[in-house]
């Protein structure tokens, strides 16, 4: 592999990875705060259910702006660039995420606070719709073909490191006294992130357009078809790849934001866990996803993405159930062992091939858009709420699991269902559908 890595490649990777650290730093940052302490500072007023409900549901805000934000970003990065899309989304995302940590209180302003959280939550969401599809596209483009999928899985662990980074800032500030950890500690981890925003946008700013994407653009000119909007070509000639490519997301998008984001609020707020307890169990689960994603990315440019990623998605829709089982023992070490599993095999397993898998749907001039609309519309409707319904699901269940884990195996189940769909596009991993051919 020494001769595959350029200085286009190497800045691409850096550019894309700590993008995506970011992305998912603040989301698994939000989450963790949901569960844990939002609706202490945001809504005092309501009971602690209620509460928890309404710190889920700000969380799910952010993923109803996502497909905006990934419509008019992922125009921007087909039709002018991947740079500046890149540098866009990382600096409103950066933005939102150092404006929270700046809010005042509900006892400060009142219904204002949740308020201007809904807003800085919503800047959150619209620079991250285009941030994982921009990241993909960039890396999928540079990196060479018979190795993209290993390539492209470098995000998904870099998502994991960012989950795992989210862990550490809560752990650190949950071992604080309950009084200064509400007054202001809460704010530390949101408010430290300036730090990785300047150090992306200073890489960001130093990278070259692909050659796969100059080179396109050059033929768009010569045959003067540069002023087609690719959203729109998207949508009227690979109308079966974006529905089957928004369904293949939903497996894993459940499962991500159950283990990440739901799991936490579960164990603290219905097993009556302590804080640590929860936070350090994902910490170290998540590190088995860091690892094992590369790996089945690998196993998608040996195999073919499809089968890697259906095998996953399969496993998933059975491991639903055991999952829980071993989280509701209530010992640190069987939750572990249950969610470090899921990381390994579940988690990994779609996130690995999911790059070269979404990538291979469209061509270069409207791949960003493509990326874009099939996986944000999936994270408006499945990710973003999948906390939210989960809480829900345990209320109607009268504190059990099950309901959660019936979610998890039809989310799981509609994924194998739309890869199976897609096989004849997704199964060699190097294929791109022709520029011209119509959806079939």
């Amino acid at each position: 592999m020494q001769h595959t890595h350029t200085p286009g490649l190497n800045k691409a990777i850096a550019a894309s990875v700590i993008g995506t650290v970011i992305e998912w730093f603040d989301y698994a940052l939000y989450g963790a705060a949901a569960g844990l302490i939002i609706n202490k500072i945001f809504f005092p007023e309501l009971s602690a259910f209620l509460g928890t409900l309404a710190a889920f549901a700000t969380f799910a805000v952010g993923f109803i702006v996502r497909p905006l934000g990934g419509v008019i970003i992922s125009h921007i990065g087909d039709r002018f660039g991947r740079k500046p899309a890149l540098i866009f989304t990382i600096a409103l995302m950066g933005f939102g995420t150092v404006a929270i940590g700046l809010l005042p209180d509900y006892h400060q302003i009142g219904i204002m606070a949740p308020l201007l959280l809904v807003l800085m939550r919503m800047a959150q969401g619209f620079g991250a719709g285009a941030e994982y599809a921009g990241a993909l596209t960039l890396l999928y483009e540079y990196a060479p073909k018979r190795l993209r999928g290993f390539y492209t899985a470098l995000l998904q662990s870099a998502t994991v490191v960012g989950i795992i980074m989210a862990s550490i800032a809560f752990w650190g500030v949950s071992l604080l006294p309950e009084q200064m950890m509400t007054s202001w500690g809460w704010r530390i981890p949101f408010l430290s992130s300036a730090v990785l925003f300047a150090v992306a946008i200073y890489i960001r700013r130093h990278l070259d357009e692909t050659p796969e994407y100059v080179e396109a653009m050059k033929q768009a000119e010569q045959e003067k078809k540069e002023n087609k909007i690719p959203l729109k070509v998207v949508l009227t000639r690979y109308p079966k790849q974006l529905f089957w490519g928004f369904l293949v997301m939903s497996g894993h998008n459940a499962n991500v934001y159950i283990l990440s984001a739901f799991s936490i609020s579960y164990m603290t707020n219905t097993l009556h866990l302590p804080k640590s307890t929860a936070l350090s169990a994902v910490f170290i689960s998540a590190w088995f996803g860091v690892f094992s994603t590369p790996v089945m990315g690998w196993l998608a440019d040996k195999f073919g993405p499809a089968r890697i990623y259906i095998s996953a998605a399969l496993f998933t829709a059975v491991f639903a159930w055991p999952l829980f089982m071993f989280i509701n023992t209530g010992n640190v070490f069987l939750i572990t062992l249950g969610m470090a599993i899921g990381f390994t095999f579940s988690y990994a397993g779609m996130a690995g091939p999911q790059g070269v898998l979404l990538a291979n749907l469209y061509p270069t001039r409207y791949r960003f858009s493509g990326i874009s609309v099939s996986r944000e519309l999936n994270g408006m409707l499945i990710g973003g709420p999948t906390p939210l319904i989960a809480v829900l699901l345990v209320k109607l269940a009268g504190g059990q699991s099950y309901y959660v884990s019936t979610y998890l195996t039809i989310c799981c189940l509609l994924t194998a269902l739309a890869v199976v769909k897609l096989y004849n596009i997704a199964f060699q991993p190097v294929n791109i559908v022709p520029e011209g051919e119509q959806s079939h």
